[in-house]
């Protein structure tokens, strides 16, 4: 079914997650015009995709895969020398269990490392500013090479989401630059190294959820489990392609782009054992969440969409228990400090209590 307003139509619910060659965006203006075109589409009417030809150093997720495999594979006491808890900006391991996602556990386990800056002190303001910091490193005998390679992560996937957004930016008729000149001087990205048990009878290894931030890289791995929701709710699986990267985006850019870019809901569940590295792409903390200048074809767009028009956002601990259902959130923060606190909030109540009160 689709829903049609003038000369604009609603894109019917999709049945599978497209691959894209990024190679023209080392092309001609034409060519790459041509693929600013096909990702905006496909990011209006999907949401995911998996890229190819991407650019990104063949061996790196051999590496990284190896690294992560290692790291979980020490005991907790071991693991517990970066333990999360620890950390008031939020870095480092988590148990199984430890991130709660729509206000119910998930159950992974996973290292957060984001980018480091100076930390301010405990009650700077605006408040979201105390999550600056360092992260929080092994020593480089337990794990050798382990901040180099994750820095080497960073670098070449935050290489690669620039690219992207400088074709989104180009699809939408803002001109190439302008996302990452937006993006201030002082960003804020995460990578995120997860581990995946078997998932329970009734459980998710990842609760179903939109993204926080503006953009994700993801490296699946070999092993399935990673689950997109489509337009008519039902659950599509992202299939496993060697050499390929994930990509999806998050409710600051849907927010920016009046609902016309889709943070798409998804989810986790697997048979087996299973492994996965991500790297969400994020600004300085001080950027303005206002909307981009678009031109109206975009709105019109959504208007004609039921699917885009009612799009809500993660609800807080607070709207739910006020009885907000499970992404269907009206709350839209000033800044991407605030988008990501209460992304915090909601998923560490205990660490924020405990360093914050």
């Amino acid at each position: 079914m689709t829903a049609t307003l003038g000369q604009v139509t609603a894109p019917a619910a999709f049945d599978q997650i497209p691959v894209v060659d990024l190679g023209p965006l080392s092309g001609s203006p034409a060519e790459r015009e041509a693929l600013a075109e096909e990702l905006c589409r496909i990011c209006h009417e999907v949401g995911f995709l998996l890229v190819v030809n991407h650019g990104v150093s063949d061996d790196l997720s051999d590496n990284i895969f190896a690294m992560l495999q290692k790291f979980f594979a020490f005991s907790d006491e071991q693991k517990k020398l970066i333990d999360k808890r620890r950390s008031r900006h939020f870095r480092g391991w988590e148990p199984e269990g430890a991130e709660y996602t729509n206000n119910r556990p998930d159950i992974r386990e996973q290292i957060d490392w984001w980018t480091e800056w100076p930390a301010y002190p405990l009650d700077v303001e605006p408040y979201y500013l105390r999550l600056l910091g360092p992260n929080q490193w092994l020593p480089d005998g337990l794990l050798p090479g382990h901040q180099e390679l994750t820095n080497q992560w960073f670098d070449e996937l935050g290489g690669l989401a620039n690219r992207l957004l400088g074709a989104l930016s180009l699809g939408l008729g803002l001109g190439e630059d302008y996302l990452e000149r937006f993006f201030g001087t002082q960003t804020m990205s995460l990578a995120k190294f997860i581990h995946y048990p078997p998932t329970p009878e009734g459980a998710a290894g990842v609760n179903a959820h939109r993204d926080t931030g503006f953009l994700t890289v993801l490296d699946p791995g070999p092993t399935a489990g990673l689950q997109v929701q489509n337009q008519d709710g039902q659950w599509i699986d992202v299939p496993s392609i060697e050499g390929s990267y994930v990509i999806n985006l998050g409710e600051t850019l849907q927010a920016m782009t009046g609902n016309y870019l889709v943070a798409t809901a998804h989810q986790v569940i697997t048979t087996e054992e299973r492994y996965s590295a991500g790297y969400f792409h994020g600004p300085s903390l001080d950027v303005a969440l206002a909307p981009l200048p678009l031109d109206e074809r975009f709105a019109a767009a959504v208007t004609a969409s039921p699917h885009h028009n009612s799009a809500g956002f993660m609800a807080s601990i607070a709207e739910t228990e006020a009885g907000v259902a499970d992404m269907s959130s009206s709350y839209r923060p000033s800044t991407y400090g605030e988008q990501l606190w209460n992304y915090f909030s909601r998923s560490y109540p205990e660490n924020v209590a405990a360093h914050y009160g």
